[in-house]
């Protein structure tokens, strides 16, 4: 189910797909809290602000194999949240989103705490890695814990489809490099397989160096905990 394809989210026509309506969203049931906690696997990658957000059954951030929305392609290029997160807290079928602030670098760890409860009891996980062109990782409408123990899982790297793979430090925002004697670019390169797949990696065809940015999936852990 293609809930936020680039047509769904120009017609809103989420809520009555879901068959969500205000009222299921203003059900006062009583609230829970998940905290999420994201720690970076890999050797020399880095996250950008990581955003969460919690939401009904039925709700996805992309589907894989179709073209990514313009506000996923834009987290997926420049780590900027914002349009994805502004996109999100005016749907019904949301109860919170949340940023986390900074970077988490490799082997570092950020925690995110935010509400759930009711049937908002599905949460999604977003953010870009760096240096890449447009990869992300992502935990996409995924079912929270229901009871007191925590539930935790890992995510791979998908490719947003929206650009071309060129590794080049004029295409990638970011802090500075070492490979650009500074910070990034993030000029906008086009040219992407035009779809949501799993990323091929860092092969060393521009800037970077693939033996130091690389990985193997996967690269991000998630533990949801109830609070």
């Amino acid at each position: 189910m293609k809930l936020l394809s680039p047509i769904a989210l120009t017609s809103f026509a989420l809520a009555s797909t879901l068959g969500v309506t205000a009222a299921d969203a203003d059900n006062p049931l009583t609230p829970r809290r998940f905290e999420v906690t994201v720690t970076n696997l890999t050797r020399g990658q880095t996250f950008t602000p990581i955003l969460v957000a919690t939401h009904l059954k039925g709700l996805k951030l992309f589907t894989p194999g179709s073209p990514a929305s313009p506000q996923l392609a834009t987290l997926a290029e420049e780590g900027d949240t914002r349009p994805l997160a502004d996109l999100l807290r005016g749907l019904p079928a949301v109860k919170e989103v949340a940023v986390s602030s900074g970077l988490t670098g490799p082997g570092k760890t950020t925690t995110i705490t935010l509400t759930a409860g009711g049937r908002f009891d599905h949460i999604s996980v977003a953010a870009m890695l760096i240096p890449t062109n447009d990869g992300f990782f992502a935990i996409n409408g995924l079912e929270g814990p229901m009871g007191r123990e925590p539930l935790s899982l890992r995510s791979p790297v998908y490719d947003a489809g929206s650009e071309r793979n060129d590794e080049l430090c004029a295409s990638i925002p970011g802090p500075s490099f070492t490979e650009c004697g500074g910070p990034g670019g993030g000029a906008k390169v086009g040219n992407g397989e035009g779809f949501v797949h799993i990323h091929a990696g860092i092969h060393g065809i521009g800037n970077f160096n693939a033996a130091e940015r690389d990985w193997r999936n996967p690269v991000a852990e998630i533990t949801i905990k109830p609070k």
